[in-house]
């Protein structure tokens, strides 16, 4: 709300209203409080009767300025649009020095919504050292309603929100499979879970608001323990490598150890092969780690990124783009990004692996299928199958329901702000109507009826019932505020700094040429005895996420 419609009336004696009564739960009732975060991402110029108040009668305060750049400024729609169509454009763009300009400014437009160094987590709403420099705890973007609001989503809305288990089923869970229109695959869906397993990983014992990696981004902690003690029961402690078992259709010259699915393998292989007499075993071990790290962002950035954004621009992994701008290479995993990612729309009805269907009872947890059918089977066949569409709502398999129900549970015990309010915080307008998020009468009926009123809707069913893109996966909000957050920790992280963005990090040109080159055909072709096709989208599907042809039946 405008400073204007909390104004209390002149006392007698006075010219101009007088400041407003301080409210129970200032963070939220009142757009910027003395002590409190700005609600909408300006600077407290003062209350409205205050000294800087009278002063803005003469001259337009700075969120004058504010406003009317935004109101001037095209909107993510427009962008989206642009960098989504016109391919014959861009595939000149892409051959030019322009392509350099253009990623510059994606990251550190993107990166600048991610507060740095971080500002708050789910106990201290306020700027606290606590909240800087205890990295147990997930941060936040936005600090937790606070207790005493006159609603559980501030002061907006119902007085009790509607029960988790009767949204899931309303609205999230699926009826029928539906395929995501630009054909992304089962590998995509895998790879999302094998990366994002690295820093999501909150703590059962301390609680929802805790982390336990406390690597805050990609570090590989999934893969060599994420403790020193856990590390050390999985090496080797000879020639820098981690114990292994090789599994069908490897190669015996780079033999992997089996684990938690076909990725880990590849990713396991031992990259200095033929090292020097003298060197040690824990050199060759740092520095393999650092290889990999690099290859695993290089992969994210122009292989996964690439094919979730549906951009005609060809994404960059270049450090050195921002080598000259001011950038902080430290990374904090908020609780929004781990709410966010919970995209298990992807999930499809049944698993197809080698022309055999596989139930979830069959499927999960199933190990012995690696070495069943080896990894060149696995890649293909996941490769092949297409994944479902994340927004829109009634996307989730019944198998999975539970997860989605556990995430706004877990969302109302932080005090997640309301779905509004990130939608301001990351430059897009708030919803003026549930059938402006959805874009379907019926639906926004009854989501009024339960929430009551557009801004007491939840964070994470937000994301999920938005409308999605035209020819998207999901919707508006779930690329505009998770690409900050997967840009600002891929490229924060400290091999991207000038520091360590040199040869002799990824033991000399060799190892830095396999970082700068590396790809997810390469990691898998170069670990098996025959390239099988892999790719995040399914094999009838053009580049760069433009519609599919005429992909498998959508009813698996």
């Amino acid at each position: 709300l405008p400073r204007s419609a909390h104004a209390t009336a002149p006392a007698p004696g006075t010219t101009g209203p007088t400041a407003p009564p301080v409210s129970p739960c200032p963070s939220v009732c009142h757009p910027c409080v003395p002590g409190q975060p700005c609600a909408h991402s300006t600077h407290c110029s003062g209350w409205a009767g205050s000294s800087a108040g009278r002063v803005t009668a003469l001259f337009p305060p700075a969120e004058f300025w504010t406003r009317l750049h935004n109101l001037l400024k095209p909107s993510p729609a427009f962008y989206h649009f642009i960098l989504t169509h016109f391919k014959w454009f861009w595939d000149i763009i892409n051959s030019t020095f322009i392509r350099d300009t253009l990623m510059r400014l994606v990251l550190t437009v993107r990166a600048n919504l991610i507060p740095s160094p971080p500002t708050f987590n789910s106990d201290y709403g306020y700027i606290s050292w606590e909240a800087y420099a205890n990295v147990s705890y997930y941060t936040r973007v936005l600090p937790p309603v606070p207790d005493d609001c006159p609603t559980p989503m501030g002061t907006k809305g119902k007085l009790q929100l509607p029960d988790p288990q009767l949204l899931a089923e309303r609205f999230l869970l699926r009826q029928k499979f539906e395929a995501d229109p630009r054909g992304t695959n089962m590998m995509f869906a895998f790879f999302a879970q094998h990366f994002t397993h690295q820093f999501f990983k909150t703590s059962g014992k301390m609680g929802r608001g805790f982390t336990k990696a406390l690597g805050h981004g990609v570090d590989l902690g999934h893969l060599y323990g994420d403790n020193l003690q856990r590390q050390h029961q999985l090496r080797l402690f000879r020639d820098g490598k981690l114990k292994f078992q090789v599994p069908p259709s490897t190669t015996e010259t780079h033999p992997s150890p089996v684990s938690q699915g076909c990725l880990k393998p590849m990713f396991l292989w031992q990259l200095l092969s033929d090292p020097s007499p003298d060197a040690l075993d824990e050199q060759l071990f740092q520095t393999a780690r650092l290889i990999l790290i690099g290859e695993t962002i290089k992969i994210v950035v122009e292989d996964y990124v690439q094919h979730l954004s549906g951009y005609y621009l060809s994404l960059k992994f270049d450090p050195e783009l921002l080598f000259g701008s001011q950038f902080q290479y430290r990374n904090r995993i908020a609780v929004e990004f781990n709410q966010l990612y919970h995209w298990h729309g992807l999930m499809p009805d049944s698993f197809i692996i080698q022309g055999q269907e596989y139930s979830y009872k069959q499927f999960l947890y199933n190990t012995s299928m690696l070495m069943d059918y080896g990894v060149e089977a696995l890649v293909e066949s996941f490769s092949k199958q297409v994944a479902g569409r994340i927004g829109g709502g009634q996307t989730i398999n019944a198998n999975v329901l539970h997860v989605a129900v556990g995430v706004i549970r877990e969302s109302r015990q932080l005090r997640l702000q309301p779905f509004n309010e990130y939608r301001k915080r990351f430059g897009m307008k708030p919803y003026k109507s549930f059938q402006e998020l959805t874009g379907e009468e019926e639906k926004a009926a009854e989501l009024e009826e339960l929430y009551g009123d557009i801004d007491a809707l939840e964070f994470y069913p937000g994301l999920l019932l938005e409308k999605p893109q035209p020819n998207g996966i999901f919707g508006e909000s779930m690329v505009e505020i998770g690409a900050p957050f997967s840009l600002k920790g891929l490229f924060g992280n400290p091999i991207c700094s000038p520091e360590y963005w040199k040869p002799s990090t990824f033991g000399g040109a060799t190892g830095f040429e396999i970082v700068k080159t590396a790809s997810l055909e390469k990691l898998v072709c170069l670990n098996v005895k025959k390239c099988p096709y892999v790719a995040f989208h399914v094999p009838d599907a053009a580049e760069h996420g433009s519609p599919r042809a005429a992909g498998p039946s959508t009813e698996l």
